[in-house]
């Protein structure tokens, strides 16, 4: 990923961008998309390194087509494949209590 300061002519775009909220701003050329401008003043690093990851969006293609084909199992199935017991829903967690300094 690089950044790059934008040149002051491109100042109004970053100024609707910021006006848009979450919205994409698409730009297109003969009605087709060329670009998008995406604000990213919620978005962490993390997310935006993903969101833009050849192989991480393989990968969430790939679940997607084994939902769509019913390729799926539940929770309850894994955990009798694997010998796991299901959490006791009946305990109650105990407030935490701050230390003092």
């Amino acid at each position: 990923m690089k950044a790059m300061e934008l040149p002051k002519e491109i100042q109004p775009f970053l100024d609707v961008a910021e006006t848009a909220d979450a919205e994409t701003l698409v730009f297109t050329k003969k009605k087709r998309p060329v670009a998008a401008l995406v604000s990213l003043r919620k978005v962490d690093r993390e997310s935006l390194a993903l969101s833009t990851n050849p192989q991480f969006l393989r990968i969430i293609e790939s679940a997607r087509k084994e939902i769509r084909e019913g390729k799926t199992i539940s929770l309850e199935a894994l955990r009798k494949k694997f010998g796991l017991a299901a959490p006791n829903r009946r305990t109650k967690r105990t407030p935490k209590t701050r230390r003092s300094t």
